[in-house]
């Protein structure tokens, strides 16, 4: 059994990202946009922050990964949520191309599911620069206004990380984590294995 002195420093800013979740959520319903944006930040902050510390304490583990993705998750659709309800024109605008960047997302994520049982942490670099985009999109649409050429850039970059993810959900078995892209998985003798990966 799982008790909290088995997480280490990096696991509890993904748990903060987590726990945020409702509480972004209370803002987005109390209509605070300003507050909404600002704590938002802080949770994407928590992103860089636990990553840099699991890589440099040397804590970085298959657990650690599954939980920062679900934190990061969490705070993309929680951001998305926001990003719809303080700017509903811009997303009606242009609900086309972001339906074309969502929909291989969701298959991305069904594949994932099928396949493994859970969602993917390959945390390529592809994966960090797509999340840094949409970060600072989200940020900037609600401290300022969104901007239509870091929207485009965005909906490309994230485009080519889901389609990077289905590939290397295609060349490994079984779950693997902290794959930094499909060059870098060529390399990789774990998605040779069919035992643990």
């Amino acid at each position: 059994m799982l008790t909290f002195k088995n997480y280490n420093i990096a696991d509890w800013f993904s748990f903060y990202r987590i726990a945020a979740a409702p509480f972004l959520l209370g803002l987005i319903w109390f209509d605070l946009q300003l507050f909404f944006a600002s704590f938002l930040l802080v949770s994407y902050s928590t992103d860089a922050i636990d990553g840099f510390l699991a890589r440099k304490l040397k804590i970085t583990s298959p657990r650690g990964s599954q939980l920062d993705s679900f934190g990061d998750q969490i705070t993309l659709i929680v951001g998305l949520i926001g990003l719809f309800y303080f700017e509903t024109e811009f997303i009606k605008t242009n609900h086309v191309i972001i339906l074309i960047a969502f929909v291989p997302y969701i298959v991305q994520m069904l594949i994932a599911y099928f396949k493994y049982g859970k969602a993917t942490a390959f945390h390529t670099y592809l994966a960090k620069l797509s999340a840094i985009m949409q970060s600072v999109f989200i940020l900037h649409a609600l401290f300022f206004e969104p901007d239509l050429t870091l929207f485009y850039i965005m909906i490309v970059i994230g485009l080519l990380e889901t389609f990077e993810e289905i590939t290397l959900i295609f060349m490994y078995p079984n779950w693997a984590s902290d794959v930094k892209g499909i060059y870098w998985a060529y390399k990789d003798k774990r998605r040779l294995k069919e035992g643990k990966p």
